[in-house]
């Protein structure tokens, strides 16, 4: 361990900006090479520790949480590391493979359900060699991408029951929400095959029909916006089921000294599920939303509540989609259906609710104009898009001779 560290330390101290590119990739996969092999004997430790039952000597009664809570591992990691080293004492060929740094760690979490007890079982039943097997996905994994690896292990494991039960897709779903302490949300979860292909195909149709001119986000971002799109799409269809007697939507509850203030007024405001938000995005909520005011006395207990009143109600919203059409913000063109509709003077500030005091926005750029973008209608019934620093963006356009 000791020789290991040094090592380490020698390539921390290497200047690795000043090496040609030809030198930086072959470093890339020596150091690839090198994880694999450390991994590999990661999860031999672990696999001799969860045999000694280790972890109780530190209080804890599984390997995955001494591995959660000492090595502040996520809890798939926890659990994968787990697995592996359970794997591989069925696996030689594969073991010697990771050893030897050929195969990565998820390679190996590709090939373990091929030696759970049950289907090993089922091998031994089938007369199938087991050494015989390991030593082809050995060599497969060697050779080729994960994705390759999973398609020749789920033909070997549709082989092993080809007339088991079909299994039930709802087994192989699960989909968790936690929110953090600074209000981000966080989602973990896995689909089975059907449904992940339902997921795939809404959330492409939306990514494919919103690419704006000039888009920098990375294909991780556009797939975040389009499943808030979809969240967004589905509200505002009202089509949800009726939660305890009231349509789904997002809730804000703001003080009116900071839904009226100037200021962003950060943590201002909370979400129906908790969450602290600023008082700049309760105003862009409010923009499109429904708003009932309640009278508190000195303890913040409700004394009344007012009538919920809608800001656009659906004759004015139908006149702005008519007149915009699309997402006004210079370069988007959005559809209509995905929009909000904004107030460009904020009827907290007095703006009223109407025509001429209204822009359709979707939800990126209605988030954009609420923190310092800024959109207008010249006289001509042209839109212009202004960045906080007051100039103008303007979309290229070609002379025509």
């Amino acid at each position: 361990m000791g020789e290991l560290q040094s090592a380490l330390d020698a390539l921390a101290a290497e200047d690795v900006r000043a090496l040609p590119p030809r030198r930086q990739l072959e470093g890339v996969a020596e150091l690839l090479e090198a994880r694999n092999r450390i991994d590999a004997q990661l999860a031999r430790r672990v696999r001799a520790a969860e045999l000694q039952q280790a972890p109780e000597d530190d209080g804890k009664k599984t390997m995955a949480s001494w591995l959660r809570g000492h090595g502040r591992l996520a809890s798939k990691v926890a659990g994968q590391t787990v697995r592996i080293g359970r794997a591989l004492e069925h696996l030689p060929a594969l073991e010697a493979a990771f050893a030897a740094g050929a195969v990565s760690a998820d390679q190996v979490a590709v090939v373990a359900p091929v030696v759970t007890p049950g289907r090993r079982a089922a091998a031994l039943e089938q007369g199938i060699d087991l050494a015989e097997v390991d030593r082809m996905l050995a060599a497969v994994a060697a050779q080729h991408d994960v994705q390759r690896l999973s398609r020749v292990v789920h033909h070997y494991l549709s082989r092993l029951d080809p007339d088991g039960p079909e299994p039930d897709p709802t087994d192989e779903r699960s989909f968790t929400v936690s929110t953090m302490s600074d209000g981000t949300v966080v989602l973990r979860g896995q689909l089975d095959t059907i449904g992940g292909e339902k997921l795939k195909a809404a959330l492409e149709s939306v990514i494919q029909a919103d690419r704006p001119k000039g888009d920098l986000r990375t294909r991780a971002q556009q797939s975040a916006d389009a499943l808030v799109q979809l969240a967004d799409n589905q509200l505002a269809s009202g089509g949800l089921p009726i939660l305890r007697r009231v349509k789904p939507s997002v809730a804000v509850t703001v003080g009116a000294a900071d839904l009226a203030a100037p200021a962003t007024g950060p943590a201002a405001a909370t979400t129906g599920f908790g969450s602290r938000v600023s008082a700049e995005t309760a105003r862009m909520l409010a923009c499109d939303g429904a708003v009932t005011v309640f009278r508190l006395d000195e303890h913040g207990k409700p004394l009344n509540v007012g009538r919920t009143t809608r800001s656009w109600p659906p004759h004015l919203r139908k006149a702005v989609e008519i007149r915009d059409d699309t997402c006004v913000f210079a370069g988007c063109g959005a559809p209509k259906h995905w929009c909000d509709v904004h107030h460009l003077i904020h009827w907290a500030f007095g703006g009223e609710t109407s025509l001429d005091n209204a822009a359709l926005l979707c939800e990126r750029h209605h988030t954009k104009v609420h923190h310092g973008f800024r959109v207008q209608r010249d006289p001509g019934g042209r839109w212009r898009t202004f960045r906080p620093d007051g100039s103008e963006i303007v979309i290229g356009t070609s002379l025509l001779v």
